[in-house]
């Protein structure tokens, strides 16, 4: 591994550290008992503290320094003075260690007093100081100009999901919104714990992927010697325990669909699922709008939330659309009583992608995801859809071929979905055999297979249920104003990291050549000799592989020695 110029630095300053008989990653508890929120908000002058956290900034004034320590709640600043932190004759804990063996982003231990410096700032007076942990990559650390500009900032999307350390410690609104993701479970499980409901688990391995409509990942199981897949949705296990007499069951689960990223779907997701007995869907969407309101609120201390250029307002109560009526209003196609024909040449017309293995559950699913779902920008409940679209939901007491089913639309997207679950198991049985048919069509999303165990639990009885599905990703990203998904996630999914290559040009290659038949190294003067270039490619070359991490310089004596780095 090639070792930049500064990593290089770096491990010779932690060499340095050793000699001097610090161990630079100590073994034993440092007695923090303050961070610097707590002192903050408690600021008392000449009080005693012990902090610790990055050191992230410093301001070298000779005989002391003002410098900065950041840690999990914000930034202090410290004074560092020689003969405050010294008292004896010996410096070399303030000249040495502090000054030239510490570097920015080092974890450092700190022990002081508290002091208002004479422009008003909080600050730690040091008296003790200890090693805690060494850092051998730099850090990016972006600067804030005079005019508020900021350089060098860490903002490539793809290291920052990919480093998502480094995003953490230097881009401090990253952290904000994971705190507020923390805050969104918490406030949804507080709610249902106090409406009586039981958080329970469910198995991520199973044996045949039910509950959706999605492509599954398989694994094997050794031991067994069967084939089983990451669960796509829990809600089939959820509906067993209310079979055998739970009243109100939920689960955050992580999901796992084989399908397409974007930014709006990531492979691996939270979902919410909560199921309730003896409730139906016109209850659950009640139950819905007061939880969101609720998780607003305890997410952002109000129910309005802004995304992009839309203030959204989750306050209870919201509209409700049919499926039909939406459809109607922003296409003028009825799609009530229409073959499979029908619809597949009224979504041609319309100008949508459609193929023959669609069903007419997934033809009406792509006519209202390509005109109508963009159009609701606050909470809307979308509901009574379709049979065919609905698989596990009960028949519709006003209309046959419609189910008792909402979705919740915010910002044109999908955050929840929710039924009146159903529970005759010979209509579930027939609704399963529709699902099969679409599958041996080429619907690769229909569930080709059939839950045998499930339907026995059904004939064993289930009370009228109503579920609610919130994907949790989804509803963080419009909290937060986060327009993708893989800024409320710690750590998205990400292609493979692709092998840094270095182009060495042909001078370049010829310079690495002469020290690889030296032994990889060789007097400076000597090289430049043996190469035989131009002043102007000599300096370009030796410039570039040192900047490559290929080529440092040591000096032995009073010669210089070019070393070839492995």
């Amino acid at each position: 591994m090639a070792l930049s110029e500064q990593e290089i630095i770096r491990r010779e300053k932690l060499q340095s550290l050793r000699n001097l008989g610090i161990n630079p990653y100590p073994a034993n508890l440092f007695p923090v008992n303050h961070t610097s929120k707590q002192i903050k908000e408690s600021f008392e002058e000449g009080k005693k503290v012990i902090v610790a956290g990055r050191l992230m900034s410093v301001r070298d004034q000779g005989k002391a320094c003002f410098a900065e320590l950041q840690d999990s709640e914000g930034r202090i600043q410290l004074y560092v003075n020689r003969d405050v932190l010294c008292e004896g004759d010996d410096k070399t804990l303030y000249n040495q260690v502090f000054k030239k063996l510490t570097d920015l982003g080092d974890f450092i231990g700190i022990e002081g007093e508290l002091f208002t410096t004479k422009v008003g700032a909080q600050c730690i007076r040091v008296d003790g100081f200890t090693f805690l942990s060494k850092t051998l990559r730099p850090l990016p650390l972006p600067k804030v100009d005079e005019d508020g500009k900021v350089h060098d900032a860490f903002n490539d999307a793809e290291l920052r999901y990919r480093m998502r350390y480094v995003d953490l410690t230097v881009n401090q609104n990253v952290k904000e919104t994971f705190i507020k993701r923390t805050k969104l479970f918490n406030s949804m499980r507080g709610f249902f714990n106090d409406a009586g409901y039981l958080e329970v688990e469910t198995p991520v391995l199973q044996s045949i992927p039910g509950g959706a409509a999605a492509r599954p990942f398989i694994t094997h199981h050794n031991s067994l010697d069967i084939p089983l897949y990451m669960r796509i949705a829990n809600e089939l296990y959820l509906k067993r325990l209310i079979v055998g007499g739970f009243d109100g069951v939920y689960e955050f689960s992580k999901n796992f669909r084989n399908e397409g990223m974007d930014r709006t779907h990531n492979p691996e997701f939270t979902a919410m699922e909560i199921y309730v007995a003896y409730k139906d869907y016109n209850w659950m969407m009640d139950f819905t709008e007061n939880l969101l309101e609720h998780c607003a609120i305890g997410v952002n201390g109000t129910s309005e939330a802004t995304f992009g250029e839309h203030k959204i307002n989750f306050k209870a109560p919201y509209a409700r659309v049919t499926m039909t009526d939406s459809i109607k209003h922003f296409t003028g196609f009825d799609i009530s009583g229409k073959s499979e024909a029908e619809l597949f040449e009224a979504a041609r017309g319309m100008g949508i992608e459609v193929d023959e293995t669609m069903g007419k559950g997934k033809l009406i699913d792509e006519i209202f995801g390509a005109k109508c779902e963009g159009n609701y920008i606050q909470p809307t409940f979308i509901t009574d859809y379709p049979k065919e679209m609905s698989p596990l939901c009960k028949q519709h007491r006003d209309n046959p071929d419609l189910t008792e089913r909402f979705e919740l639309m915010v910002c044109g997207k999908e955050v929840a979905n929710a039924y009146s679950e159903l529970n005759d198991p010979i209509d579930q049985r027939e609704r399963f055999e529709d699902q099969m048919r679409l599958a041996e069509k080429g619907d690769d999303e229909a569930n080709g297979t059939i839950d045998e165990d499930f339907l026995r639990a059904l004939e064993y009885g289930m009370p009228p249920t109503s579920g609610l599905g919130i994907g949790m990703d989804r509803l963080m990203m419009f909290l937060t104003n986060n327009a993708s998904i893989q800024e409320v996630l710690f750590f998205p999914q990400m292609r493979p990291e692709k092998k840094q290559t270095i182009e060495l040009s042909d001078e370049e290659k010829f310079i690495v050549d002469l020290l690889k038949k030296s032994e990889n190294k060789m007097d400076l003067t000597q090289l430049k000799i043996a190469a035989n270039l131009s002043g102007k490619k000599w300096d370009a070359s030796m410039k570039n592989l040192s900047k490559h991490g290929l080529t440092k310089v040591a000096v032995d004596g009073e010669s210089k020695v070019v070393e070839l780095v492995e």
